[in-house]
């Protein structure tokens, strides 16, 4: 299921954004199509509000020249109401992130 379809950052790090799901939801992997991001956390929280969130993954991504960055991350199981993606550092002042798609 895609869940995202384009963000670019502002220039200073840490960005972040939020997904929220209409329920709890099992997600076994996530695909982040991206753009110059160097380490990437995800974190996630069962609340109905956006906040106390737990680390489920990390993941240091490859530079690439001309091409986006595609990476798929492992969340084995975990169950989410609300994602949230924190891009710690880029090999640019900016970065994007052209699509974020869950698998579960």
């Amino acid at each position: 299921m895609e869940i995202l379809n384009i963000w670019t950052t502002t220039g200073m790090y840490p960005q972040e954004f939020i997904i929220r799901f209409p329920d709890p939801t099992k997600l076994t992997a996530v695909t982040v199509d991206s753009y110059n991001v160097t380490h990437l956390k995800i974190e996630q929280n069962n609340s109905p509000n956006a906040s106390n969130f737990e680390s489920v993954a990390e993941k240091d991504f490859t530079q690439t020249e001309g091409h986006l960055q595609s990476n798929s991350i492992p969340l084995n199981g975990t169950t989410a109401t609300h994602l949230r993606f924190i891009i710690t550092s880029g090999y640019d002042h900016f970065v994007s992130v052209h699509r974020v798609s869950v698998q579960n």
